[in-house]
Parts: C-alpha cells; structure tokens; sequence
C-alpha cells in the first residue's frame, strides 16, 4: 500500500516538469508580444524574460529532487 502511494506521489512530483514547460512557453510568448507592441523596451523586456525563465527553471529543478526524496530517502520498513 505504501509502496504504491510512493510511486503516486514520484508521479506527481514529475508532472511539474510540464508545468515548467507551460510556463517557459507562457514566458517566451509574452516576451515576444511585449516587444512586437513597444520595440524601445525590448533591451529591459530581456532582462525580465531572463528572470522570468530562471525562476521558472527553478521550480522545474524542484520537482526531480522530490521525486528522488520521495522514493529513496522515505524507505518502506
């Protein structure tokens, strides 16, 4: 029981890595539009666009350490 509630739990935290690939594209796409309306801005419009994608690639580097937490360090007895 335990153990299948382990490989649940592994699943889930590997449905981040889409997520984190939802919001990369949501990023991009953003950027794209906010430069196509005001093309004066594009140099700072990067700048939030990096930020953006690191802080995106963040979450998605959480989500392996999880699942490796969740199904190496919580042994069943």
């Amino acid at each position: 029981m335990l153990e299948g509630a382990k490989s649940i739990g592994v699943g889930a935290a590997t449905i981040a890595s889409a997520g984190a690939a939802i919001g990369i594209g949501n990023v991009l796409s953003s950027s794209i539009h906010s430069v196509a309306r005001n093309p004066s801005l594009a140099k700072q419009l990067f700048g939030y666009a990096i930020l953006g994608f690191a802080l995106t690639e963040a979450i998605a580097s959480f989500a392996p350490i999880m699942a490796f937490l969740i199904s190496f360090v919580f042994q069943v007895p």
